[in-house]
C-alpha cells in the first residue's frame, strides 16, 4: 500500500498480553496484516511507525507483552487488515484487551475549511482474547469506566453500585445469548463502538497519543 495521496493517517494504539509460549514468529505472524500492509517484509522492518515519536510496535519478550502505538498511512481497505489482525491475535492473547484504531482524515484542515465542514476522522474500538468471556469482560470494564466518569459528575461514586450492577446483567445476558457465535469474536465497527467515545466528525477531533 503507498503512502502516497493516501487519504487517512491511520493509528493503532493497546496493549495485549500474550501466552507465555507465544513465539516472535507466531506474533509476526499475527500481525502480518498490518506489517504487509505498509510495505514491509517482515515485523522487525515494519515495526516503526510513521512518526518519530511513536515507539511503534514493540514486543516485550520477558513480560509476555505486545504494545503498539503506531500510523500508518492508508485507506478504508485497511478495516480488513485490522479484522485479520484480530483473527491473528485471539489465537495468541492471554487475556482480553482492547485496541483503538483511529482513521485521521490527511486531507482536512481545520483552519482552512468552510464553517461547518466535518472530517472523515473515524474512531474503532477493537477487542481480542483467547475466548468470548475474555473480550466480553474487557468489553464491560470499559463501559462501566465511561459510565462512572460521567456519572460521577453528579453522583457520589458509593451511590453508583446499583448501576454497575445492571451493566453486569446486561452483559450476563449478551455471553448467555452470544456465547455460541461466531460474530463474538470479530471488530465492531463505526464510531465509538464497545462503549468508547468516538471522534466522527470536523468539531472536537481526537488528539494523537504523545509518548
Amino acid at each position: 500500500m503507498t503512502s502516497y495521496n493516501a487519504p487517512f493517517e491511520i493509528h493503532v494504539h493497546g496493549q495485549v498480553v500474550v501466552r507465555a509460549d507465544v513465539t516472535f514468529e507466531q506474533l509476526q505472524e499475527a500481525l502480518k496484516p498490518l506489517w504487509a500492509y505498509a510495505g514491509a517484509r517482515s515485523l522487525t522492518d515494519g515495526a516503526s511507525s510513521s512518526y518519530d515519536e511513536e515507539p511503534g510496535i514493540q514486543f516485550n519478550a520477558k513480560e509476555h507483552v505486545l504494545q503498539m502505538c503506531w500510523t500508518v498511512s492508508g485507506d478504508e481497505d485497511f478495516r480488513q487488515a485490522l479484522d485479520d489482525m484480530c483473527m491473528g491475535l485471539n489465537e495468541l492473547a492471554e487475556q482480553g484487551a482492547a485496541i483503538e484504531v483511529t482513521f485521521y482524515d490527511a486531507e482536512f484542515d481545520e483552519e482552512e475549511e468552510a464553517p461547518g465542514t466535518q472530517s472523515r476522522d473515524d474512531f474503532v474500538m477493537l477487542f481480542v482474547g483467547p475466548n468470548p468471556a475474555a473480550i466480553m469482560q474487557v468489553q464491560r470494564d470499559l463501559l462501566v469506566q465511561d459510565v462512572i466518569n460521567m456519572m460521577e459528575r453528579h453522583f457520589d461514586a458509593s451511590e453508583l453500585g446499583g448501576v454497575v450492577g445492571e451493566i453486569d446483567k446486561l452483559f450476563t445476558q449478551r455471553f448467555d445469548s452470544l456465547v455460541n457465535s461466531l460474530e463474538l469474536g470479530k471488530p465492531p465497527r463505526g464510531p465509538g463502538s464497545g462503549g468508547a467515545a468516538g471522534g466522527h466528525g470536523g468539531n472536537g477531533r481526537r488528539p494523537r497519543h504523545l509518548h
